[in-house]
């Protein structure tokens, strides 16, 4: 794992797009559907990276939901391989996650998606208080995704 000492917003967007570009490559892997980014979430690894990470972020938009694990912040649109960003969270460093980061994609059709799939090795359901998501995860990847029911955005009210 790189230590930052030094970063630029440029760098953190390429951090961002490159979790959005790995997680849209194994989203392609397992579904043909043109499910476009909702949101990304950078998985901390220490808690020097996550101040940094965090006062970056702040240059770049608004905080928008505060999580026990980290905060959402609305973005100025950030254009990314599957399409425009303008949700972020910085995560607060994890044990269980080990990985980069996340992405989380809209579905055009979440329930069909779901009775498709759930049962299918390396999906999970992740029930929250409002609402719940799918999580794939590919053993030994290095980012997660998640496809949320309502999405972040539509719960956040973000357009």
């Amino acid at each position: 794992m790189v230590e930052f000492l030094y970063m630029t917003i440029d760098d953190l967007k390429n951090i961002v797009k490159d979790i959005v570009g790995k997680a849209n490559n194994l989203k392609r892997k397992i579904t043909v559907e043109e499910a476009p980014i909702n949101y990304a979430c950078i998985f901390c690894q220490n808690e020097k990276e996550y101040n940094l990470f965090f006062e970056i972020t702040k240059q770049m938009g608004v905080v928008v939901q505060e999580t026990e694990t980290g905060s959402v912040f609305q973005i100025s649109p950030l254009s990314t391989v599957a399409g425009t960003l303008k949700l972020l969270k910085i995560r607060k460093p994890d044990s269980t996650r080990s990985e980069r980061g996340d992405a989380d994609f809209t579905l055009s059709n979440y329930k069909q998606f779901k009775e498709k799939n759930l049962s299918k090795s390396g999906f999970k359901l992740v029930q929250r208080e409002k609402f719940e998501m799918i999580e794939y995860l590919e053993p030994g990847g290095n980012a997660r995704i998640y496809f949320s029911n309502p999405t972040l955005a539509e719960i956040l009210n973000i357009k």
